[in-house]
């Protein structure tokens, strides 16, 4: 659902952007006569409306980005915590003694 409204809005930005471009080319042409003028009003109006437009999808996408690092990250934490709740069970099922040797032999995992 979020990804729809992210699309639908993402066409209205840009459909509004060249709407108001179209706009400021409708009436620079009809007040005034050489294309230097309107050519500046043009120009003035899309140095306005293209970095929000832009600014807009890079806000999407960096949001886009961060709800799938926190996926993840909370499958990661979940992994993370059955692995725990698997060495739990298994040191209990061990005897004192053994564990002391497993734990002596590889001490760099403890």
């Amino acid at each position: 659902m979020a990804e729809e409204a992210r699309v639908k809005y993402g066409l209205y930005v840009v459909a509004l952007g060249l709407g108001s471009l179209l706009i400021a080319m409708c009436v620079a042409l009809y007040k005034w006569n050489t294309i230097s003028d309107v050519t500046a009003l043009i120009s003035a109006v899309g140095a306005v409306i293209g970095p929000i437009v832009g600014a807009f999808f890079g806000l999407n996408i960096g949001a886009a980005g961060k709800a799938k690092a926190d996926q993840d990250r909370d499958k990661a934490v979940q992994d993370r915590d059955q692995a725990t709740k698997k060495v739990e069970a298994l040191m209990g099922a061990i005897q004192p003694a053994e564990f002391a040797k497993l734990k002596s032999d590889n001490a760099n995992l403890f």
